[in-house]
């Protein structure tokens, strides 16, 4: 049973745009945090924003200001607006939940390509 898709990745040239999309089952969704994670090759998955069941939202100090998190909870549904892109924003995207302390299993992620 898939439980997060991502999606809204893809390639743009630096100081563009991009809203990436993760849709959840209900069950994963309602009354939890939702995490946007990132993944570039070779280095760790890093935290990059979270927003609470009522959304009030955390961001890593690198993405602050450019980065938008959001949820609609009709569509249980979380997005993540990405302005101002640079190439170091490259990555794997994935969102995610905790349940019982522990993540979810990580779903395929969305690619971010970022060039100058």
């Amino acid at each position: 049973q898939v439980e997060l898709v991502e999606s809204g990745g893809g390639l743009v040239q630096a100081g563009g745009s991009l809203r990436l999309s993760c849709a959840a089952s209900p069950s994963v969704f309602y009354g939890n945090e939702m995490y946007w994670y990132r993944q570039a090759p070779g280095l760790q998955r890093e935290l990059v924003a979270s927003i609470t069941s009522d959304s009030r939202p955390y961001y890593h100090g690198s993405v602050e200001g450019r980065f938008t998190i959001s949820r609609d909870n009709a569509k249980n549904t979380v997005y993540l607006q990405m302005n101002n892109l640079k190439p170091e924003d490259t990555a794997a995207y994935y969102c995610n939940t905790l349940r019982d302390g522990a993540f979810l299993q990580w779903g395929r992620g969305t690619q971010v390509t970022v060039y100058s």
